[in-house]
């Protein structure tokens, strides 16, 4: 969705380079005749020492692809207001000194987008919004460096967010709004798409380890303290936006975390599934993701991989 730069390639299908601590996940998607897409490839390669050594050392298998990556939590910040009544070409500038004083960056030395939520005509709900997702230079630039010192083209830089959007949009209901949550290194995130499209997005504090660690269902808890975020998440999407009906809340795989999501079945009046990434992708070519604790880690590189130019 961000700060794209000019690509060589005329295809749609993308290669994401996905940097985690101690490892760089690797996956491409290819749209499938049927409608699903398709993993082509799909890798978690651990390393030590530097990113750009490790870098370098898949040149050869990226040479040639249209590559994509992550921003992490801490190097992005995402704010929704009002949609700026200007024309198109001139939303970002009249965002950019909007969000001035909400990021804690100088926005003149700055990447920022626009992403717009929609509203449906007849619904009575407030007037459009947007998200305005700004980055500093002083994070966009090590990443631009990065793959250039490895000589791979890098074709878009993106968010976590969005990667997470294009995974949900594959397990929609027609015309019903879908909540998903994840876990990653950098904790947890919950999304709520309709029709494709982004509307709601929160960071919630935990990791991954915490939520398998013994313990966790005691009270006052990590599953406590996260069954309140997502309490309150979903009832203020209830209250804003009233004219999507969520048909149910998807959670990611969580290694040795099956408690976890007994938990949100007991305590959450909406309707609660564990996600299985091959209801929504052909894992023909990547038969290590039938293991759901390896789509856990995936997650974020099948959806940066999703990426479509027309949604930038």
């Amino acid at each position: 969705m961000i700060w794209p730069r000019r690509s060589q390639q005329t295809d749609d299908n993308w290669t994401s380079v996905i940097f985690f601590p101690g490892r760089i996940d690797i996956a491409a998607v290819r749209h499938g005749a049927d409608g699903r897409p398709e993993v082509g490839d799909w890798e978690s390669i651990a390393f030590d020492g530097p990113e750009l050594d490790a870098l370098k050392r898949l040149r050869p298998r990226l040479r040639g692809r249209r590559c994509t990556t992550l921003l992490r939590h801490n190097e992005y910040q995402m704010v929704q207001l009002e949609a700026p009544q200007v024309p198109l070409e001139e939303r970002r500038d009249a965002v950019r000194w909007r969000i001035k004083e909400m990021v804690s960056f100088a926005v003149e030395q700055a990447g920022v987008d626009v992403l717009d939520i929609p509203v449906a005509q007849g619904s009575g709900a407030r007037g459009p919004q947007v998200f305005a997702v700004a980055a500093s230079h002083a994070a966009l630039a090590p990443r631009v460096w990065l793959f250039q010192d490895a000589q791979i083209p890098l074709a878009a830089i993106d968010i976590p967010d969005l990667a997470q959007r294009n995974v949900a949009a594959l397990f929609e209901e027609e015309n019903r709004g879908l909540a998903l949550l994840a876990f990653d290194a950098d904790g947890g995130r919950l999304t709520f798409t309709y029709r494709g499209e982004l509307y709601a997005t929160r960071h919630i504090d935990g990791s991954m380890k915490e939520l398998a660690a013994p313990g966790g269902d005691a009270p006052g808890g990590i599953f406590e303290r996260v069954l309140l975020d997502v309490q309150r998440s979903l009832d203020n999407f209830d209250r804003n936006y009233s004219f999507i009906t969520l048909t149910r809340l998807l959670v990611a795989p969580i290694p040795g975390a099956a408690a976890f999501v007994e938990y949100l079945k007991g305590n959450l009046y909406q309707p609660v599934a564990l996600l299985d990434l091959a209801q929504g992708f052909d894992l023909a070519r990547a038969p290590g993701l039938a293991d759901p604790e390896r789509q856990a880690d995936a997650l974020l590189a099948l959806g940066a991989a999703l990426r479509e130019e027309a949604a930038s």
